[in-house]
């Protein structure tokens, strides 16, 4: 069964059939791919991708690859804690907003943190404190699949902040592998070496993979009191480089928390 909804310039197509996820949060859905009509920036230039489609876009990532961030050693646990997750305001000229930006791959495509049930998650009101941010830059990026098309962020993060991770480095290992074998059952193909960064407050890892034929760069994260993942949308149909995707995941780690007083 298709549904389909009008509103202003988007068109919203979601195709009946829900997977239910093996892990222990409700969060694979319906799938949804949502079509962009008539909001397309005049003068941005397109690239081919493996698998017929293409993106195009000028943002982080996009051209240069600056170094990663120098190599650190993960310092003890200081008792910083977070009571919730904010868009920042001021992110290497990118605009953030809470939610995923009216973009999803749908299919159970989209990344999130799993492999997380022995961690106790923070709770207000009863509810779990989980965020998705997503941050786009100017002009937007555009990714393009046969006739269809669709603005895309730089990036979408999610965040789940816990009451203590006591062993951060264990976590994130299992948080990665877990949301990797997950992903892939759905179709997504992690085809890059894996790559880990480690700074006194954070520690990252990143890998290249293609989703729906399109090249993303995803790094997961996890200091003492968090874990997050953040997925990269392909400027020019390239996948962004993982240094570039290091350092804007710990720039955006270091806005996004809010510590607790």
């Amino acid at each position: 069964m298709v549904l389909k909804s009008i509103n202003d310039d988007m068109i919203t197509v979601i195709i009946g059939g829900i997977r239910e996820g093996s892990w222990r949060m409700p969060r694979w859905r319906t799938a949804v791919v949502v079509i962009a009509v008539g909001t397309l920036l005049a003068g941005c230039g397109s690239g081919d991708s493996e698998g017929g489609s293409s993106a195009s876009a000028d943002g982080p990532g996009a051209s240069a690859s600056p170094s990663a961030p120098a190599a650190e050693k993960f310092a003890a646990d200081s008792g910083t804690r977070y009571v919730g997750v904010k868009a920042p305001e001021v992110l290497e000229g990118l605009v953030c907003d809470e939610g995923d930006g009216g973009f999803r791959f749908g299919g159970d495509l989209d990344m999130y943190v799993t492999g997380d049930d022995g961690l106790k998650e923070l709770k207000v009101a009863g509810e779990d404190v989980a965020d998705t941010i997503s941050c786009f830059g100017s002009p937007r990026i555009t990714l393009r699949k046969g006739t269809m098309s669709a603005s895309a962020p730089v990036f979408t993060a999610r965040t789940n902040l816990y009451e203590q991770i006591a062993d951060p480095v264990t976590s994130l290992k299992t948080i990665f592998e877990r949301s990797v074998i997950l992903s892939e059952s759905y179709g997504r193909n992690f085809t890059g070496e894996l790559q880990e960064v480690t700074s006194s407050d954070l520690l990252l890892k990143c890998r290249q993979n293609v989703s729906d034929t399109f090249p993303m760069t995803t790094c997961f994260w996890a200091n003492y009191g968090a874990a997050g993942v953040l997925d990269f949308f392909p400027p020019d149909g390239q996948a962004v480089p993982i240094q570039s995707a290091a350092r804007l995941t710990k720039d955006f780690v270091a806005a996004a928390l809010k510590p607790r007083a």
